[in-house]
Formats: C-alpha cells, structure tokens, sequence
C-alpha cells in the first residue's frame, strides 16, 4: 500500500525540522551542519532574491539537503548501509515518494508553515534548545539504543508505518550532543 499523504507530510516535517534545528551559522543552533540556510541574513536573504515566490520552501529544502548528506555519511559507515533507516533514509521508494511530495507541495504556492502545520511549531523565528528539546520528548521516550561508530542503533526492530518509525527516530536524538547522533534501525535481511 502506498504512503498516504500525511504520512509523507509528517515525514517532511519532522526532517525539515531536525533539519534546521542542527544548522550553525550566525545564530548558531545545534551546529551539526555547517549551514545557515534559514536565517535572515544568511541563505533566506540569497533565496528571497534568486527565488521570491518559493523562497521558503527554498530554505528548508537546502537545511534539509546539508542534512541528508550528513545523515549518508554516517550511513556510509556502517557495513551495509542500504539495510538502514534513519530520519534521511527510509528506503529508495519512499525517499523517492517524498521527494516527489515536496514538489506537489511546492507546486501549491503555499508557505511551508500553513501546508505542514506541524512545522510552525518547532521552526521558529529564534533558536530555543529546551523547546526543541520539549518537541523531541513528545516523540516518545528515548528508544533502548547502542552506540555504534556510525551513530545510535535503536534496539529492535523498525515499525512498518512510517509516522511510527520516523517519530522514534526524532526521539532517539535525545539526549542532544554536539555532533549528529544518527539515530538508526536496522532492516531485516
């Protein structure tokens, strides 16, 4: 069965929010990424200009990118990286799925905030750690999980329904560190 829409929309969400949770940049959040995609002055500013009708979506999708390339590298340290899941890699289909999501959603001239209303609730104006950190928590308790040279492998196996899945993965960042934890499942053979 296909991925509702929602489920899409979820997955989105939650990867655009780690996403510009973990950038740098002159008013520095986590710092996981070497970004400043979503401030005013720093990639907004660029976006605003080169791409005014969809510079929001712009922003977020470039966090988003600095990420998944973090996120694959982590990956590539692992012995078989294509039997993993993390927040940035749920499989070739799915990705391939949402990233088809994020054109049609693109592609409704709607601002980030009002088509994934979740968004709005983490992204904010002004970085603030302990609500990040309270946005984590309502993920779930930090899942049972081993620390790995790649990351954090989550003990278990990985839920088949992608909000499940993607939900225990944002909770398994807990507790925040300095650098990305790459929370990860690891797929049955």
């Amino acid at each position: 069965m296909p991925p509702s829409q929602s489920d899409l929309d979820h997955l989105l969400t939650l990867q655009f929010a780690v996403a510009w949770a973990g950038e740098a940049g002159e008013e520095p959040r986590l710092g996981w990424w070497r970004t400043d995609m979503v401030s005013e002055d720093g990639g907004a500013d660029f976006f605003q200009r080169v791409a005014p009708a969809s510079w929001r979506w712009a922003v977020l999708q470039a966090a988003r990118e600095a990420a998944r390339r973090a996120d694959a590298a982590g990956r590539a340290r692992l012995d078989d990286a294509d039997r993993a899941f993390t927040l940035y890699f749920q499989g070739f289909e799915l990705d391939e799925r949402v990233e088809e999501r994020l054109g049609e959603l693109k592609r409704t001239g709607g601002a980030p905030e009002k088509l994934l209303p979740g968004l709005a609730k983490v992204v904010a104006a002004r970085w603030d750690r302990p609500a990040f950190e309270a946005w984590i928590a309502t993920k779930g308790a930090p899942p049972a999980a081993n620390a790995t040279a790649a990351g954090r492998r989550i003990d278990g196996a990985a839920p088949s329904g992608i909000v499940l899945r993607a939900d225990k993965l944002v909770a398994a960042l807990a507790p925040l560190g300095t650098h990305y934890p790459l929370p990860y499942f690891r797929r049955a053979a």
